[in-house]
């Protein structure tokens, strides 16, 4: 057996252990909110890791990716592929409007749409390719100036003036809470995101489409779920701590 080989098992195996760690974090959370495990939607995040570990964490069964940046997607997207594996890939990281082109089409899920500006451009993008791109507006509920994101006043309707843009098709909200030391005090702003999801599905004809909440990071993912949460960013929980 080659020493790559070898490596890739270890690294499996580690990410294995890590992940029914999650899963079984996921379960409890799900199930303290009457809720079922699975309609939770793990997402991996594996930015600043190799294309090797990402590899490694989709054949243990992790099958949706995040990366923050475009460049970093697309190579990890082309070196999986190469390898046979193609993982739904999610964009969560800020999005700038002139990289819009080099993403529509190769994302299952565009998470951190910050502005109606950025939702043009993506529609734009989208019907000169002919297909639709399905992405969530991030809106800024813990309303910290160091973060993007709708404010949430602001939110609604900005929600409704874009809903009808041809190519999209808006599924709902994602947030980032605050770093705290204390996961608990993240629940309000989770909640504040799930009113939030309620009333502008609502305002919207509540359009079946229109389901998902992607909240909660490796510090809060819990926290999230029982707020609500059907998708949560996992990455040092999963992944292990990253080197900067």
């Amino acid at each position: 057996m080659s020493l790559l080989a070898i490596e890739h098992i270890s690294l499996a195996a580690s990410l294995e252990q890590r992940l029914r760690h999650v899963q079984n974090a996921i379960a409890d959370a799900a199930t303290r909110a009457g809720r079922r495990p699975e309609d939770i939607t793990l997402i991996g995040v594996s930015k600043q890791f190799p294309p090797e570990t990402a590899l490694a964490a989709f054949s243990v069964g992790i099958h949706d990716l995040a990366e923050n940046k475009v460049q970093d997607l697309l190579v990890k997207q082309a070196w999986l592929a190469s390898a046979g594996a193609q993982p739904n890939w999610h964009l969560i990281g800020t999005l700038q409007r002139n990289k819009v082109r080099q993403v529509v089409g190769l994302t299952h899920l565009i998470h951190s749409v910050d502005s109606c500006k950025l939702l043009e451009e993506i529609s734009k993008r989208s019907v000169a390719c002919e297909m639709i791109t399905d992405v969530l507006l991030q809106v800024n509920s813990s309303e910290e100036e160091s973060k993007h994101g709708f404010s949430p006043d602001l939110l609604p309707a900005a929600a409704e003036s874009s809903f009808a843009l041809p190519g999209i098709r808006m599924r709902g909200l994602m947030t980032i809470a605050q770093l705290t030391a204390e996961p608990e005090e993240t629940k309000p702003v989770f909640d504040k995101t799930r009113v939030l999801f309620e009333l502008i599905g609502a305002r919207l004809g509540k359009p079946a489409y229109w389901t998902i909440l992607s909240m909660g990071m490796s510090q809060d993912y819990v926290q999230a779920i029982e707020c609500g949460a059907t998708h949560v960013r996992v990455g040092s929980a999963l992944f292990g701590p990253r080197i900067t």
